[in-house]
């Protein structure tokens, strides 16, 4: 779900600069240092799971894991995905450099808003902890899409179409990363809830 160099206006790659390097800020003022193995994990697993595509129809899809990031680390989601997609971009190119600031925002924003929509509930009992993950991982996926389709509608409203196309493509894509992003959940319940968000 990477934007690539050269599609986005100049007024949508500043906006996202800036809404990047604000959540990135108050990702780190915020951070424990004691939680930054965990953010290297996670910033790990997010890097690795992008880089596995499945062709769908014209475009092809891959795990985003950013629901399950973002219930973990909360604003920490911001430089946890910093530093994957700056890997992703120098290393495969996949985004690029000038859309850094865009892809961040559209991959750690729904990240941090599933955590203060769902955070709460994953320290419940599994019957309410399991369903909340469940709908972070899917909502998640649904609002970076959603994100995507506005970065590229703000720029040309030509691009109304494609948009529609990178939605609806990672529609299966939100059930696996529920399932996912539950299964997890319901690991960590049972072998460390210490890192489960306890807000």
């Amino acid at each position: 779900m990477h934007i690539s160099e050269g599609v986005l206006s100049g007024p949508v790659l500043v906006s996202g600069v800036v809404l990047a390097a604000t959540g990135i800020a108050i990702g780190l003022k915020n951070l424990d240092y004691d939680r930054i193995p965990r953010i290297g994990i996670l910033s790990a697993s997010f890097f690795v799971a992008s880089l596995i595509h499945v062709p769908i129809g014209i475009s092809s899809v891959h795990l985003i894991l950013n629901g399950f990031v973002g219930l973990i680390l909360g604003w920490g989601a911001f430089p946890a995905i910093l530093v994957a997609l700056m890997l992703q971009a120098v290393l495969f190119q996949f985004g690029g450099i000038t859309a850094l600031g865009v892809n961040i925002v559209i991959m750690a924003s729904p990240a941090v808003l599933c955590y203060f929509l769902f955070g709460r509930l994953l320290i419940k009992k599994p019957s309410v902890a399991l369903p909340a993950a469940f709908a972070a991982g899917a909502l998640s996926v649904f609002l970076a899409g959603i994100l995507v389709g506005l970065a590229l509608v703000f720029t040309d409203k030509g691009f109304f179409k494609v948009s529609t196309i990178v939605v609806m493509a990672h529609l299966p894509v939100m059930a696996v990363e529920g399932v996912i992003t539950a299964l997890c959940v319901g690991f960590l319940k049972r072998v460390q809830p210490s890192m489960l968000p306890d807000t």
